[in-house]
């Protein structure tokens, strides 16, 4: 079962509790089977469903919890806390961290077995970093595998980042040696070494990774792992963790069948700091990891702060602070809506973007196919086109959901009136998100006004964050992130208003 079912099975097992007439021990069994059975075809180990079950059960005393409580949200907690236990490593993912410092030159080190995707990955880490402000290069120390050379130079050559191998020098360790020397002299900030990669763990492929890291003393060694093969990954990551001193991992191909539940939860296991997933073969689909961001998006709880830190990309700066105004006077019509889809349409693969998007869940978008899913986005954004200007930028919702709105929306646009319904839904979801996070912050009234000398010392930022929070829903809070997902959200703004929290 791929991550999107997953998550999906998942939600819509704690969702089935608002069905009940009364939530007792029964329904709560109920929903725990379906949870368990869920993960179990994920290939997420026997033992740690368990103590997920066992987990919740001891978090969810149904009948001591207080008259009054919201039952089916406090079960939602405690599964959702539950599956952040399970897939966080409890190793501090800052430790590895790159900080851009002047002076300061980093290299980082990959290793992995071959056909993990780990050249494709030396690529997109260096993309990622590249898009940053950074000065990548890499190095193709992998003299193994044939054409690993010439598949690091397509690479390097197609994201426009400078690169080094060697054709006739047979020792990884002296060409790994060479390019991060070579590297350094050209004042690169970030050196990233590729390594040769086996069939299977053998005694030399470890000697020769502690050789060239004993050549280049890497500041990270990365593991690269191929998720696809669910729960042996847990000896993958511990065999290679006790070789070298792997600083961090990066989990690969988890899209089309992988079961991903296995390899994500067995890495967890083995106490490393999963930092990056790779979601596709294309530069773009590569994305960060962190483990309560990416249970809020595989519960369909979407992700905030990561979009707006995609849009920071994207939305001419000028834009932006007018963006914001609009939303955090509540004012979230179907044009800002469109806004964002087209937007969303720039930023990278449809999956990852749309499931930043609260209230856009997986059941929106096609399963595994991101060129459809790309289709209907841009069917979104014709329903949009096809209404009057009255009704792009109303904000009631009930009147876009009259019948003879949506089959005119319908027949305008060339969609099912299924799709104009699921659209406003959607938004209707959005809207009120987005409003009641940026209102909680206690903006200046006027954003658009807001020139880039205008600070808000740490302080005020405090009490910004502490503002929000107390005036945010508790379950809006959790999606949140909590008050690190806040800080994730003020930091977002502080790019889109020029200088708010520095």
């Amino acid at each position: 079962m791929v991550l999107a079912e997953l998550g999906t099975r998942i939600s819509k097992a704690i969702s089935s509790m608002g069905q009940a007439m009364i939530i007792d021990e029964k329904v709560l069994d109920g929903v725990l089977k379906e949870i368990c059975t869920a993960l179990l075809q994920a290939d997420v180990n026997v033992k740690q469903v368990a103590n997920l079950r066992n987990g919740v059960k001891k978090r969810v005393n149904i009948p001591e919890l207080a008259a009054g409580l919201n039952k089916q949200r406090v079960i939602e907690k405690a599964v959702f806390d539950e599956l952040c236990d399970m897939l966080d490593s409890g190793a501090d993912p800052k430790k590895v961290e790159l900080k851009k410092e002047k002076g300061k030159q980093h290299t980082v080190m990959f290793v992995g077995l071959q056909g993990s995707g780990k050249t494709t990955t030396c690529t997109k880490y260096a993309y990622y970093y590249k898009k940053k402000g950074w000065k990548p290069a890499l190095v193709c120390a992998d003299t193994y595998r044939a054409g690993a050379f010439d598949q690091l130079k397509q690479n390097a050559t197609k994201a426009q980042i400078p690169f080094f191998g060697s054709y006739k020098e047979t020792d990884p360790a002296v060409i790994a040696e060479q390019g991060v020397n070579r590297f350094k002299a050209e004042g690169r900030d970030l050196i990233i070494v590729d390594t040769s990669g086996r069939h299977k763990q053998e005694a030399a492929l470890f000697e020769e990774m502690k050789q060239v890291a004993a050549a280049v003393t890497p500041d990270v060694i990365i593991f690269v792992m191929d998720g696809s093969i669910g729960q042996a990954a847990f000896d993958q990551a511990k065999a290679f963790k006790e070789a070298v001193e792997v600083g961090a991992v990066i989990i690969t191909k988890l899209d089309g069948h992988a079961k991903g539940g296995g390899a994500l939860s067995a890495v967890a296991a083995t106490k490393s700091p999963i930092i990056f997933l790779g979601t596709g073969e294309h530069m773009d689909q590569f994305e960060s990891f962190e483990t309560k961001r990416f249970v809020q998006r595989l519960l369909g709880k979407g992700d905030v702060s990561g979009l707006m830190d995609k849009i920071q990309d994207v939305i001419p700066e000028d834009k932006q602070p007018e963006l914001l105004d609009t939303i955090s006077k509540g004012n979230v019509t179907m044009r800002v809506l469109k806004d964002m889809f087209e937007s969303v349409l720039e930023l990278g693969p449809m999956s990852e973007m749309m499931s930043m998007l609260p209230g856009f869940n997986s059941d929106l978008l096609p399963k595994g196919n991101d060129k459809q899913s790309q289709m209907m986005i841009r069917r979104y954004i014709t329903i949009i086109e096809s209404m009057t200007d009255k009704e792009a930028d109303t904000t009631n919702i009930k009147t876009l959901q009259e019948t003879s709105r949506v089959n005119r929306l319908a027949r305008g646009s060339g969609s099912t009136p299924q799709q104009v319904l699921s659209l406003l839904e959607s938004y209707k979801h959005y809207s009120k998100y987005a409003t009641q996070a940026l209102k909680a912050a206690n903006l200046p009234k006027n954003l658009k006004s807001m020139k880039g000398d205008v600070q808000m010392n740490p302080r005020q930022m405090q009490q910004a964050l502490g503002k929000m929070s107390r005036a945010l829903p508790p379950q809006l809070l959790q999606q949140l992130g909590g008050m690190g997902g806040l800080q994730s959200l003020m930091k977002g703004l502080d790019g889109k208003m020029g200088g708010l929290g520095k």
